[in-house]
């Protein structure tokens, strides 16, 4: 437990975190781990691990709109077909027509062909083709390759929302390795020495925030979680990852915003340094892969890692990139 928080770090096997981290047959069974050495590893697992919880977010986000797209795209494949469908019937009766009394034969072998191509390449060469409507046999040809291509465009994107699902996966096991490294590490300190390497960036926070409107809205939401815990890829309501934090502070504003902050950094003006006002989300790190909400007086609160969960820091307790200010 800590500040009353139970910490969740997913399990992985022992030798694959005795791998991990080096610790073997070679490390002194009492060796006193150093705690600077521990603490800067540590930090760089948390960190290592957020990164690959904000390409986790940002992947589970193009996978929804690949997946809207792939739907939209069968269900134009399926109009496409019952157009085709439509042309095919016309072109059937009409040869039907035009052989009426003579034997069907060669209307036959036609009209029972299942493969449209099959079905374009008999009509070309009957020879009562000459006698059909040109009009009729181009509306068919044009509707086969309108249904081609969106036959390539469905099978693209089912291609493309597997590949994601692949990255979903690999995000998912880094960030599961990373957190287990970090955790055996924490287990070799003792108690005392653990408490204070998890609270050190910790600070009081602010009785009250200066704000009005939805930047009001937004700040209540972010201070009320102060406290909770930090699960990467967490969106509450008693846990949240980074930008699962200020999306739902800035949707109980009234805001919609992404799970993904590089994403949220592209939801409103950008903001310098020297105009901050509480309510504006603040980035960290090149390329951005942490996201925090700005209370004033140079301090923010954010979902700040395993150990912290959700609390206060100040602005610089992280490598600054810019703000923005939504809505």
């Amino acid at each position: 437990m800590l500040n009353g928080r139970k910490r969740i770090i997913p399990a992985l096997t022992g030798l694959a975190v005795i791998g991990a981290i080096g610790i073997g047959p070679s490390v002194p069974a009492q060796a006193e781990p150093d705690i600077e050495d521990v603490q800067t590893r540590v930090d760089r697992l948390f960190h290592e691990a957020e990164q690959a919880s904000e390409r986790f977010n940002d992947a589970r986000i193009e996978l929804r709109e690949l997946s809207r797209d792939l739907r939209s795209l069968k269900a134009d494949e399926d109009r496409q077909g019952d157009r085709l469908e439509g042309v095919r019937e016309q072109v059937e009766r009409s040869v039907v027509r035009q052989y009426q009394g003579q034997g069907l034969s060669a209307v036959g072998q036609v009209i029972v062909a299942d493969d449209p191509q099959g079905f374009l390449s008999e009509l070309s060469t009957m020879s009562a083709f000459d006698d059909l409507q040109d009009q009729m046999y181009g509306d068919y040809t044009a509707e086969l390759k309108a249904l081609d291509i969106r036959r390539e465009a469905t099978a693209d994107r089912a291609e493309q929302v597997a590949e994601v699902k692949d990255q979903l996966a690999d995000e998912k096991a880094e960030i599961d390795e990373k957190l287990a490294e970090a955790e055996s590490l924490l287990d070799r300190l003792e108690e005392k020495e653990r408490e204070s390497l998890l609270s050190r960036d910790s600070t009081r926070a602010p009785a009250s925030v200066p704000a009005s409107g939805r930047a009001a809205a937004a700040i209540s939401y972010a201070m009320a979680q102060v406290g909770d815990a930090y699960v990467y890829g967490a969106a509450g309501p008693s846990a949240f990852d980074c930008s699962g934090l200020t999306m739902m502070a800035w949707g109980a504003a009234g805001v919609a915003l992404p799970h993904s902050s590089s994403a949220q950094y592209s939801s409103g003006p950008r903001v310098a340094e020297g105009d901050l006002q509480p309510g504006d989300l603040v980035f960290y790190y090149s390329p951005i892969s942490h996201v925090g909400m700005y209370i004033g007086n140079g301090m923010i609160v954010h979902a700040a890692n395993p150990g912290s969960g959700v609390t206060t820091a100040a602005l610089h307790s992280m490598p600054y990139v810019g703000a923005v200010r939504p809505g």
